[in-house]
């Protein structure tokens, strides 16, 4: 089993800021409302989570490729979180999965089929079960 932290410090009111960081200290980030709801620079939970999806979703993908026997030279993912914030709340409710492989001696149906039980089946996910909506906008084999 393993045991992964992200910490998050905020200062002052909602109108401060604060700072995410990851236990490796390979990420640490200033976020704020502005950043979140504003364009402002900095980062915020959704962008995070949508590093978080694609991260895990292409290493997932690479993973069953590679156990079936598959040559797998790139793949690129993104992970598009919608914040609806139309509400009395905010909340996520889509996310969509564009992703293009590199992958030798497979068709774009496998590679669609690949991408759709990675899209299915990876830790993040699975975690993200409970958005309204997620789907595999697109799957490109170059």
């Amino acid at each position: 089993m393993s045991n992964q932290r992200g910490n998050a410090v905020w200062n002052g009111d909602i109108k401060g800021s604060g700072e995410i960081s990851t236990q490796s200290g390979t990420v640490k980030a200033p976020y704020s409302v502005g950043a979140r709801f504003e364009g402002q620079k900095g980062t915020n939970p959704e962008e995070l989570i949508g590093a978080a999806h694609a991260g895990c979703y292409t290493m997932f993908l690479t993973s069953i490729l590679t156990k079936d026997g598959k040559q797998v030279k790139q793949i690129r993912t993104e992970s598009k979180v919608t914040l609806d914030t139309s509400g009395e709340v905010p909340k996520v409710v889509k996310i969509a999965l564009t992703t293009e492989g590199e992958v030798e001696g497979i068709s774009q149906q496998e590679f669609q089929q690949y991408a759709e039980k990675a899209k299915e089946n990876c830790p993040i996910s699975v975690l993200l079960k409970a958005v309204p909506e997620m789907e595999l906008a697109s799957a490109t084999l170059k």
